[in-house]
């Protein structure tokens, strides 16, 4: 624990040195987000691709059955 405060320390002054106006995420950042931009496409596809498989059939509710075969109300 007390190693990784220690190095920790240690970059702080580094960070203060660099130019704040030129810092750029850079190759990584952008090799990151292409990756999470094609994860989110095949996840896109393949719930897509489910979708499709999904056979649901509505059923009618109780109370929106058509008018003529609609009984009235007992009243007890």
């Amino acid at each position: 624990m007390m190693s990784s405060l220690a190095a920790a320390a240690q970059l702080v002054p580094l960070a203060e040195e660099l130019d704040k106006n030129k810092v750029t995420p850079g190759v990584l950042g952008f090799i990151v987000f292409a990756v999470i931009g094609v994860a989110v496409w095949f996840l896109m596809k393949s719930m897509n691709r489910h979708m499709k498989r999904v056979d649901f059939v509505e059923e009618p509710a109780a109370d929106a059955a058509p008018a003529s075969s609609a009984q009235p109300p007992k009243t007890s």
